[in-house]
């Protein structure tokens, strides 16, 4: 994708940039955490207090019950816990038994979001614990729901407001973030969550959510991350008549006030922070989305999950589907149902990886990837009247429209929906999939599960058990004629926290599309066979913290290849740094 951004650029590349610009960005480590071991003392003041209810109610270093009897002492506790000494274990215990007796997920959301307000290292704890259990719950599909109500449910802000009244003052509203040591910060302005649309301010559940997994799944020090939600008003009329609605009451600004906002917000967090801190672009419109990927692309640490995280995951799943499928990408043929920034971003990794591994033109690998939006298949009649994004993908054909007749007309091997739009992969189109292949490769990506476009148990019927399967949210496993399947989940939580967690330990300045590759081949080399033999072409979420520190090893390996990387000397054992650079959610020992 980065020829396409670098069309966008004019030719310029992210690896064309001023030595001078690699200068700042240092992060401090204010407590010593990151080299402090369980047994070693840290100090959670850095004032002199006459009372220890203020670190009762410190999230980054309250351990409840939890708390020794020295550190009673030490710490003028007296009094204000029971008598009672419990270990964080037994706290975990207790709080996943009361966490699964809720009913619904959202019960169980606001639950955990509690929990990360009065105690960051329990909440860890549980998350990194029982992460299959709790992903969902913190992430899609339950913050598509929280989003929608944040209003409602919304009691403490969780990260960094900034609105069009904050023009001109981005850089004091940065100054306000208490934290100053920040590595990763996901931003969005709400304009597309998840496949919900528009939901304004309220969209401040996914960079939230999201850096949760940047800590739980890839390492990175709480301290270290700030959510950012940019309000610049929303079109959905429904909020805007919403009493409770946290957000500007206007319709969306665009154009030079949008641009002029954004760009802000860029320089001044270049200008706090330093060159080396990832900003992630999250659920920005399609048009936004690329323009900003080509714009910072080569001043910036930045990096768009939508376009290049949910790619680099897809891709992973690719190359471990080749081992039941057979053959090389080069042998298939693909067909996307969506064509924005999933899709396109998605599109051209595979045509990129097909690319490096035959040795062939990007342009002629481009030809065995075909994509369809809601006017039909994608073809070079319509070029003129299409966005810049999708033109690489307009194909000499006869236009076609309806998914159905488009299968009938390309046949695919792979079908990939990104769409954003629920029961799309009709039983007639998933059945056409059944009757052109044998092992018919279905990827339903859209979330959250409501907007799927289809479901785990619809894909194995409707081919007979023949399919193999894998979504964007989660799927329970399906019994077809006495044998039991187990859908994947193509997460974009295997390939973000670990990039993120590789970004940062080689200090890189740049994200470049080979970090991408060496994402995806870190990600596919974690499939083993008894996974394969299930139908998986993703390994365990359950093991992701150890998948993690192999993409975060890749991803720096690259870097350093590439000279972005600024943490010099090179590790020998960029696994074993990885491992030792990740944060422990195990409480700390206070003097």
């Amino acid at each position: 994708m980065e020829s396409t951004l670098k069309e966008m650029r004019e030719g310029a590349s992210v690896l064309d940039m001023d030595p001078k610009s690699t200068v700042g960005g240092g992060v401090e480590d204010v407590y010593g955490e990151d080299r402090a071991t369980e047994d070693v003392l840290v100090t959670p003041w850095t004032i002199s207090v006459a009372s220890g209810y203020t670190l009762l109610r410190d999230p980054h270093h309250n351990k409840g019950l939890a708390f020794t009897e020295k550190e009673r002492d030490a710490h003028y506790l007296r009094g204000l816990l029971p008598p009672a000494t419990i270990s964080q274990q037994l706290q975990e215990k207790k709080l996943m038994n009361t966490i699964r007796q809720y009913q619904l997920p959202l019960q169980k959301y606001t639950a955990m979001m509690e929990l990360e307000e009065r105690n960051e290292r329990l909440f860890y704890k549980l998350l990194i614990d029982h992460v299959e259990e709790l992903l969902p719950v913190v992430y899609t599909p339950t913050v598509g729901e929280a989003c929608q109500k944040y209003g409602s449910i919304f009691k403490r802000p969780q990260g960094l407001y900034i609105s069009l009244k904050e023009k001109g003052k981005v850089l004091d509203v940065l100054k306000n973030w208490p934290q100053k040591s920040i590595q990763v910060i996901v931003v969005t302005d709400g304009e597309r969550i998840l496949g919900l649309g528009d939901l304004g301010c309220q969209g401040m559940g996914i960079p939230v959510g999201k850096l949760s997994l940047y800590t739980a799944l890839g390492g990175v020090r709480p301290s270290a991350c700030l959510p950012v939600t940019i309000d610049v008003g929303t079109n959905n009329e429904q909020l805007l008549k919403d009493e409770f609605y946290i957000g500007l009451r206007q319709k969306r600004a665009t154009g030079q006030e949008y641009s002029e906002l954004l760009h802000e917000f860029m320089t001044a967090v270049k200008q706090n922070y330093g060159e080396k801190v990832l900003i992630q672009f999250e659920d920005f419109a399609n048009h936004n989305a690329f323009d900003l990927l080509a714009k910072y692309g080569t001043t910036h640490l930045v990096f768009n999950d939508d376009i290049q995280g949910t790619a680099a995951v897809v891709l992973a799943g690719l190359i471990s589907a080749l081992k039941l499928l057979g053959g090389s990408l080069a042998d298939h043929t693909f067909l996307f149902l969506g064509a924005g920034e999933a899709g396109t971003g998605i599109a051209e990794l595979i045509a990129l990886e097909m690319s490096r591994r035959s040795k062939t033109p990007l342009e002629e690998t481009r030809k065995k990837i075909w994509l369809t939006d809601s006017k039909g298949l994608i073809v070079s009649s319509r070029k003129e009247s299409l966005q810049h994004f999708k033109k690489p993908w307009a194909h000499e054909h006869e236009p076609v429209k309806g998914l159905l007749e488009v299968v009938k007309a390309i046949k695919p091997t792979v079908l990939i929906g990104t769409s954003g739009v629920g029961k799309t992969f009709t039983k007639e189109v998933i059945e056409a999939m059944a009757t052109i292949n044998e092992k018919p490769l279905i990827l339903a990506l859209s979330n959250p599960t409501s907007q799927s476009e289809c479901t785990a148990e619809e894909a194995y019927t409707w081919t007979k058990g023949k399919a193999i399967f894998a979504s964007g949210s989660p799927f329970d496993p399906v019994e077809y004629e006495g044998k039991v399947f187990v859908p994947g989940q193509s997460n974009n939580a295997y390939i973000f926290p670990g990039l993120g967690l590789g970004l940062v330990i080689s200090g890189a300045i740049r994200v470049h599309d080979d970090m991408l590759l060496a994402a995806a081949e870190a990600l596919a080399g974690q499939i083993k066979e008894e996974y394969l033999a299930k139908g998986l072409i993703y390994p365990p979420l359950s093991n992701i913290r150890n998948i993690s520190v192999q993409i975060a090893a890749n991803v720096a390996a690259k870097a350093y290849e590439l000279g972005l990387a600024t943490r010099l000397p090179r590790p020998e054992n960029l696994v074993k740094h990885a491992e030792s650079c990740m944060y422990s959610p195990a409480y700390r020992h206070y003097r």
